[in-house]
């Protein structure tokens, strides 16, 4: 979101999934998409069947690499460099769009170019293990293209320069034109179905609703006006500022809604020992999860089927949502319960419908304004959505950026900040899986899901295993700086030489019981999630 947002002047995807099927190229970089996206994944193989190339760049033989014209299986952490290196291809042979730069851009600049030279093919091959020719056939795949879409996830985002990465994902876009257009731009893809509608209503520390900025002095005074009520313009902490800040007593006192850190966090044990340090801890959610279970307090919520509202998904639709079923027990609607804890803290929140505060949005964000219940009935609208009359917008920036121009951003490699040793000699990466979601507060609850994915596994390259003499199904001993796993081997071809996966969303072998909660990206604050060194043993 920040890297976008700085950027472009707006963090969300800007295409539509109905734009996928006519792509030319598809640039697939640090996304699992057939496992983590199916949906769109399915998109991208119809774009392929009507001659479409994809582009995967993944340290992982993730499935979507059954159907790819070019698969760069580069080390994690490298994603800067490689990118970089199909730059310096576009540059040297002539590729970049000049009119859409000069008119459109701005930042391409001698300082910009000069720092392309160093990325040489061959120079970018020995950083990220990508042979030299596939760095040159990818750029001239993609930047030979008029209708190309990148598409990435956490895979670019998870690293303590995952800003970064988005920078230089923006950078290669913006050389070849591929902005502003039907089946060309820029496409970060959700990992659930209303995480773009959290952050449009103001879930991150420095904006209120629709990303407009805490600490400006007008904004401040507009939401006064809408909520009556005297705002602060300091912005506040992200996730992984606020565990630190509880452990050290900075922070007495936690709500999380619909969130299980404990599992979702890094480095488990120092994320338990910080709740526990708390003198009040409030937990939000559906099932007693092993958060929850830290709790002073529980609130008990209600699940998607049990309200109604909007959900934004991740082409910026705008979608209702109804009740299907009524909430079991003491069950209330999340919106009830934080009305209800606000008025016996002294704020009366005037809304007696959830059409109501839908409303109130509109009033709230220009973007939004044009939307009512009622014209979500067909199929929901795309934002921005300025006017009743408006049909919503399928693709962002046709005239131009919500910043005035797209800004080049110049981006050098940085190794990662966690390099393996003799003590721990691999890369570990961590991710999602299809059956599973998560924390698995949901997904490990349905039977017919676990009987095919009951337990954690860690991936390891057959090399790796025969030197280490471990057999596919047996137990492992999986050790970082943090913590140790036990956990069952999978010996495939999937992953590289030196580098292993573990999914996280198995409470029993917690991949985060080995993941860093210090290296953080100094702009998200989003931690290091797909670079931990780590060591192997026979169990």
């Amino acid at each position: 979101m920040a890297g976008l947002a700085t950027v472009f002047g707006s963090g969300a995807m800007t295409n539509s999934m109905q734009e996928i099927e006519n792509n030319d190229v598809l640039f697939v970089i640090g996304s699992n998409t057939k496992e983590n996206h199916p949906i769109i994944a399915l998109k991208m193989i119809k774009a392929k069947r009507k001659g479409a190339k994809i582009i995967i760049a993944d340290p992982r033989r993730v499935p979507l690499v059954r159907f790819a014209d070019i698969w760069m299986q580069h080390k994690p952490g490298t994603d800067a460099a490689l990118l970089n290196g199909m730059m310096h291809v576009i540059l040297k042979e002539g590729l970049v769009k000049k009119d859409f730069i000069a008119s459109m851009t701005e930042g391409f600049d001698d300082a910009f170019r000069k720092n392309l030279e160093e990325y040489t093919p061959e120079a970018v091959s020995k950083i990220t293990g990508v042979p030299a020719e596939t760095i040159i056939k990818a750029a001239r795949l993609y930047g030979g293209s008029d209708k190309a879409g990148i598409y990435y996830t956490m895979g670019i985002t998870q690293h303590a320069h995952g800003t970064e990465n988005v920078f230089s994902i923006a950078n290669l876009a913006l050389m070849t034109g591929n902005l502003g257009k039907e089946s060309a731009g820029v496409n970060p893809l959700r990992g659930q179905n209303n995480v773009q509608g959290a952050t449009d209503m103001g879930c991150i520390p420095n904006n209120y609703p629709g990303y407009q900025r805490v600490g400006i002095p007008a904004i401040k005074e507009k939401f006064e006006a809408l909520w009556k009520v005297k705002l602060s313009d300091k912005e506040g902490m992200t996730a992984t500022e606020m565990i630190p800040a509880a452990e050290k007593g900075v922070i007495k006192a936690l709500y999380i809604m619909g969130e299980n850190p404990v599992l979702s966090d890094p480095d488990v044990a120092h994320t338990t020992k910080a709740l526990k340090a708390l003198d009040f801890l409030v937990v939000q959610d559906i099932f007693m999860t092993e958060t929850a279970e830290l709790a002073h307090v529980v609130l008990p919520a209600t699940s998607f089927a049990e309200k109604v509202g909007t959900f934004t998904n991740t082409e910026r639709r705008v979608q209702r949502v109804r009740r299907a079923v009524d909430a079991p027990g003491l069950a209330m609607k999340d919106s009830h319960i934080i009305m209800e804890l606000s008025k016996r803290m002294g704020y009366d929140m005037p809304y007696h419908h959830t059409v109501e505060i839908f409303r109130e949005i509109g009033q709230a964000w220009p973007a939004m304004a044009g939307m009512s219940y009622a014209r979500l009935e067909d199929g929901g609208l795309q934002w921005p959505c300025p006017t009743p009359d408006h049909p919503g917008t399928q693709y962002l920036f046709k005239g131009g950026f919500p910043r005035g121009k797209g800004t080049f951003t110049l981006v050098k490699h940085k190794p990662s900040v966690e390099l393996t040793d003799k003590d721990y000699p691999f890369i570990l990466t961590t991710g999602r899986q299809l059956f599973h979601y998560h924390t698995g507060g949901m997904t490990r609850r349905v039977k017919p899901i676990n009987a095919v994915s009951p337990e954690s596994y860690v991936e390891i390259n057959p090399e790796d295993a025969k030197r280490l003499a471990i057999e596919d199904g047996k137990k492992v001993k999986v050790s970082s700086r943090r913590g140790s796993i036990m956990v069952k081997a999978k010996v495939t071809k999937w992953p590289a030489v030196g580098v292993v996966f573990i999914p996280f969303h198995f409470k029993e072998a917690a991949a985060n019981a080995l993941t860093s909660s210090t290296s953080l990206d100094p702009l998200s604050k989003i931690p290091s999630l797909k670079v931990s060194a780590v060591r192997i043993e026979k169990a």
